[in-house]
């Protein structure tokens, strides 16, 4: 065990546990912990390193947050945060402040007096948390600045960067061990939502953790609802789904700067607010455009994955893909990204053979050693055999994170509309064989022109007319031969070779389908319907028994949070989140002594913001209890403009 910052405390470690339930309370406004919080704030309290895996939206910064603020209250010093992304710190130091916690940050955005003031503050002791970037925090000047006060915790955030077989590898966090030798006896907790058993042995290794607690709550978002289509109008496909989330705020996620431009500007000329974010916009114009989607309700932002590693927006209710991404791992990660209060949210993406060549181009095109590549490539395959799943895609993601789901989840496209399957074999021997006539030189286009029997001049050119190939295939449409060579990719039997601009060619496994070896289920996915599903709306207090949610009280406490949210330039959920607001609908409180029973309200909110809330609910009460005044039309009149 490491020896922690408690030692030599009058208190025991379970004491000082019970002390950071008593911050739960007045602090973070909490009557208890969520799953797997209150294992690893004890841990971290007993002065043990320790590793947190919980999904987001869980909680994983207060299993930090917690145990920090024991330890500033017991005059242990400061907790050191490395965070990757400026827009993470920034949103948890505001809601901190919220809090009443003092809370700051080092990045690059701040000029010399900014910095200055932090640095002072680190000096005096002032500070319970700083957030500070892995390249600042391991500079000298930064090193030396923090050996001079005392360091009680420290936490590594977005831990799975610090591993090459985790999805957003970042080369800074290779150098996080330095904090051990750095800080010694200084108890270190490394967090993530993402990272299977592999990565999560990584980084345990890199960062040197010593014999540490972990704390693995599932990766399961049952809020989540999944699904995946075959990409044949992207448009139009992104249109429908848009119908179902009108004035919700959301992300679409393209692979590249082009298509998130014109897209959002196809979108913004439909009538949606939706704004671009990508690497090559201008900083001042990713700044308001990142500002305008915490702030306002309704915005969907269009992105590269340039944006959204640390966004903390609670009620983002759809994340669309219009392309793949890398990596099973990197599409749970963005798709975490919805529903993070809890409520019904979608996790929507269109794929084709051609996001398959692309991103195998990408991979093998890159500056990464082999090692890496083959990483990448197994990871690609990976997501490629999820999105072709004929079972619970929820079960087959959760399987592939090393975490078992029984039964089926009702809440997923294949369990909604189960896909129909027939036998492609005989299908599958014509293109493998058209793939070995044509000499393994040609991509997917021109194969299929073959099959189809089509004079292009490509055709021609090479006498592909003569072969015996020619025109077998007639029976097929182009979509659908593009999806029998897709699922071919996907099942091991077809490869793509980069490195020949996406030709196909066969594999080891190739031989199995020639000869008849095995009988070749394939998807429908082009014959079949989308799944029918009502759109989930946000599951309001109002399904509670014996509770009527009141739209009235609820828009009069979302406008008064809007202007407080306005007047200190943050966004609304760190003033309050939904589920708070919903809670005082819920409650109707009338003192400060039941005001405090609100979620999230703890003592520095019941200061700033008790009288204010209070009055909002008050004045809605007295209008309610008020009687009705008679209407000009009478009382049958009233019936019938009421009556559903």
């Amino acid at each position: 065990m490491v020896a922690g910052w408690y030692e030599g405390s009058m208190q025991s470690a379970a004491t000082q546990a019970l002390d950071g339930r008593a911050i739960l309370r007045e602090v973070f406004g909490h009557d208890d912990y969520r799953a797997g919080q209150a294992e690893a704030v004890e841990a971290l309290i007993a002065g043990r390193d320790a590793v947190v895996l919980l999904p987001t939206g869980a909680g994983k910064s207060l299993c930090y947050q917690v145990p920090a603020l024991v330890a500033s209250r017991r005059g242990r010093g400061t907790t050191v945060v490395v965070s990757p992304l400026i827009a993470l710190m920034q949103d948890q130091v505001d809601a901190l402040r919220q809090l009443g916690v003092a809370a700051a940050y080092l990045n690059s955005s701040q000029d010399s007096a900014e910095r200055a003031d932090v640095h002072r503050r680190i000096e005096t002791g002032e500070l319970d948390l700083l957030y500070v970037a892995p390249e600042r925090v391991l500079q000298e000047a930064t090193l030396e600045r923090l050996a001079r006060v005392p360091v009680a915790l420290i936490a590594i955030d977005e831990a799975h960067c610090v591993s090459a077989w985790g999805h957003d590898f970042r080369q800074d966090y290779l150098s996080l061990n330095r904090l051990k030798e750095a800080f010694p006896g200084v108890p270190r907790i490394a967090l993530t939502a993402t990272a299977d058993s592999r990565t999560r042995e990584d980084i345990v290794r890199r960062l040197e953790l010593d014999s540490p607690a972990r704390f693995i709550e599932g990766f399961d978002r049952p809020n989540i609802r999944y699904s995946v289509e075959n990409k044949t109008a992207p448009k139009a496909q992104l249109e429908r789904f848009l119908a179902r989330h009108r004035g919700e705020s959301g992300i679409v996620y393209c692979l590249a700067r082009r298509s998130v431009d014109g897209t959002a500007r196809w979108l913004a000329e439909r009538g949606v607010a939706a704004l671009p974010y990508h690497a090559g916009l201008p900083p001042e114009v990713r700044r308001e455009h990142q500002g305008r989607f915490l702030r306002e309700d309704g915005v969907v932002m269009v992105a590269t994955i340039a944006f959204g590693m640390g966004i903390d927006k609670p009620d983002v209710r759809f994340v669309a893909h219009l392309d793949l991404p890398k990596s099973v791992e990197a599409y749970y990660q963005e798709t975490g990204r919805a529903g993070r209060d809890g409520e019904p949210a979608e996790a929507w993406m269109i794929y084709g053979l051609s996001d398959v060549v692309r991103l195998s181009q990408m991979v093998n095109q890159s500056q990464a050693d082999e090692t890496h590549k083959r990483i990448e490539q197994e990871k690609l395959h990976a997501l490629l055999g999820w999105c072709e799943v004929t079972r619970c895609r929820r079960a087959a993601l959760l399987a592939y994170f090393g975490e078992s789901y029984e039964g089926s989840c009702g809440n997923c496209d294949v369990c909604l509309s189960p896909p129909a399957t027939w036998d492609g074999t005989t299908v599958a021997q014509k293109l493998l064989s058209c793939v070995y006539r044509t000499g393994q030189r040609f991509g997917a286009a021109h194969v299929i022109d073959v099959l189809r029997g089509t004079q292009t001049p490509k055709i021609e050119q090479h006498r592909h007319q003569l072969l015996s190939t020619f025109g077998i295939g007639g029976d097929l449409g182009v979509a659908e031969w593009r999806s029998v060579a897709r699922q071919l990719m996907v099942q091991g039997y077809l490869l793509s070779d980069p490195e020949r601009f996406g030709a196909l060619r066969l594999t080891s496994r190739s031989r199995e389908i020639l000869r008849a070896e095995v009988t070749l289920a394939l998807r429908e996915d082009n014959r079949r319907q989308p799944p029918k599903v009502r759109a989930r709306q946000s599951v309001e207090p109002a399904e509670q028994p014996g509770f009527e949610f009141d739209d009235r009280l609820w828009e009069a406490l979302r406008e008064r949070r809007r202007a407080l949210a306005e007047e200190q330039g943050v966004p609304p959920y760190v003033i309050f989140h939904d589920s708070s607001l919903k809670d005082m609908i819920r409650l109707r409180p009338q003192s400060e002594e039941e005001f405090l029973r609100v979620s999230g309200v703890g003592r520095a909110r019941l200061e700033k913001y008790g009288a204010v809330f209070l009055e909002v609910i008050r004045r809605h009460q007295r209008e309610a209890d008020q009687p009705a005044l008679p209407t000009p039309e009478g009382s049958a009149a009233a019936i019938t403009r009421f009556r559903p």
